[in-house]
């Protein structure tokens, strides 16, 4: 794996972590950084996030960060809530009633699953199917992810992969240079590995 700058945004609210040492495992340097100049140098930038769209929409606010993830050219990965907050807007409401306005990254809404007949939050693994030979390069269908949520994107066409559970989500969307995940590549085993040298080398 080539020696590339990688940095993860702190967004004041995420799993940076667990993240940074699935990263380190794999014998890549990582900077966490809510850094301007430092996240928009870097070859690879990762989004994570754990908690709700509203708190992580305004620490990242409050950083001036938006504007700054708008800009990026370079590979971007979204991880879990980092996914959501990828698209316009998410129903994960705090004290209001209204949409929570995210990052508008590539077109979508998060939205509260209806998991017919199946607990919320989904959490566990559960398969995915992909169409998609960048980030799943060498991952077979059908192969099991770490997944935990209440909310999640649909199937549309910004949908990379796709997972059922009480019905069909985006199990991983892609616009351009930015790429998301609903599950949590840190903690799916060789399967999270893989992709997450994937996208290193993208």
């Amino acid at each position: 794996m080539q020696k590339q700058k990688i940095v993860i945004v702190n967004t004041g609210c995420a799993n940076i972590s667990s993240v940074r040492f699935a990263l380190e495992r794999l014998g890549v340097a990582v900077e966490v950084s809510d850094n301007k100049s430092v996240i928009t140098s870097a070859d690879k930038v990762f989004l994570p996030g754990v908690g709700t769209a509203a708190a992580a929409m305004s620490s990242i606010a409050q950083k001036d960060l938006v504007s700054t993830l708008q800009s990026l050219t370079q590979p971007v990965l979204g991880v879990c809530l980092g996914m959501q907050l990828m698209v316009e807007t998410s129903a994960e409401r705090a004290q209001t009633q209204s949409d929570i306005e995210c990052l508008s990254l590539m077109p979508g809404h998060v939205a509260r699953m209806t998991a017919e007949g199946q607990r919320l939050p989904h959490m566990g693994w559960n398969t995915i199917t992909h169409s998609d030979e960048t980030l799943f390069k060498g991952i077979d269908q059908g192969t099991y992810f770490y997944f935990v949520h209440s909310f999640a994107v649909t199937e549309y066409e910004h949908t990379l992969a796709r997972c059922d559970y009480g019905g069909v989500f985006s199990a991983a969307i892609n616009k351009d240079n930015f790429f998301g995940v609903q599950f949590h590549p840190e903690r799916s085993g060789e399967a999270g590995a893989q992709l997450l040298t994937n996208f290193v080398n993208l």
